[in-house]
């Protein structure tokens, strides 16, 4: 039988972000803002995307993924959640990044250590809110071989101030990982991953699973095509498991990386109330060992 459309987000289980509890099965809100993600010229509409993260609320989800420099021509993904949810649901958990940022003609430029403040403070207004659950300090390609103790530190210290409650990290390595660690406690790594994950990939999760820090992965239903959403590549596998369930392709790979450990966290991104449902529902779906191995 087809996967249950009333399945909510807690189906999947939930896991701890410090003090904060989440349900397993999140919401990315890169997509809340145009058809195709940063695109200044295709904005969505306001009011489905609004409709998309109130009904996400209604089917459990508490955990939302965001970022100021989410936004097109006349949308923003904070000031959306912010119109759809405030006042905000006591157990609704928002984690935001920082590092990248655009500048109001999309341009995109990268913050310095004394400059992290002022992004922090910018996801604070268009959120309305006093502090920020999550703030994951999100390393630029370039830098995923160098140090990030100072970026790092500077957000560290607006947690001491009482801006941040708990930190994470997005697009790192191992190694970037110990030296965060060193600084100030980390709740999360936020990184790409799904199936066809890199050995290097792998070893990641399995020690943020050891160290009890929460693995986010992104594109993971996307898999190679990130930003512009999945392909008609879906392997044999895939669709061979998809078809025995009876759901989309997408669900499984959902499904698959929700598979890969209780620290797990899922966060993709629609801004479709049928892809919403379709990946909530996905939180239900267990795949048999053998399915596990035949995708792996």
């Amino acid at each position: 039988m087809p996967l249950s459309q009333t399945n909510t987000a807690a189906a999947a289980g939930s896991w701890r972000l410090g003090e904060l509890t989440v349900n397993r099965v999140g919401l990315g809100t890169m997509r809340l803002t145009g058809t195709a993600p940063f695109d200044l010229g295709v904005p969505r509409d306001r009011e489905q995307s609004i409709g998309v993260l109130r009904r996400a609320i209604e089917l459990g989800v508490n955990h939302l993924d965001t970022a100021a420099f989410y936004f097109s021509a006349t949308r923003s993904a904070n000031e959306l959640i912010n119109r759809a949810l405030a006042p905000y649901p006591e157990d609704l958990v928002i984690t935001t990044k920082v590092w990248p940022g655009r500048d109001p003609s999309g341009a995109w430029w990268w913050a310095a250590p004394e400059q992290l403040r002022g992004q922090v403070e910018e996801n604070l207004r268009q959120l309305g809110r006093d502090h920020l659950d999550v703030v994951n300090l999100r390393v630029p390609p370039s830098r995923r071989t160098g140090s990030i103790a100072e970026h790092f530190g500077a957000l560290a210290e607006l947690r001491e101030a009482g801006l941040i409650r708990h930190l994470g990290i997005s697009n790192v390595t191992s190694t970037q990982l110990t030296e965060a660690l060193a600084v100030a406690p980390v709740v999360c790594v936020q990184n790409p991953y799904g199936l066809g994950a890199s050995s290097q990939d792998q070893e990641l999760l399995r020690r943020c699973g050891e160290l009890g820090i929460a693995f986010v992965p992104f594109f993971a239903i996307a898999g190679p095509g990130r930003q512009a959403g999945p392909g008609g590549d879906d392997s044999e596998a895939v669709r061979a498991v998809a078809d025995a369930h009876r759901v989309s392709a997408a669900q499984v790979r959902l499904a698959w990386t929700l598979r890969q450990g209780p620290h797990v966290l899922a966060i993709p991104g629609t801004g479709d109330p049928d892809h919403l449902r379709q990946n909530v529902a996905a939180g239900a779906l267990r795949l048999s060992d053998e399915e596990l191995a035949r995708l792996g």
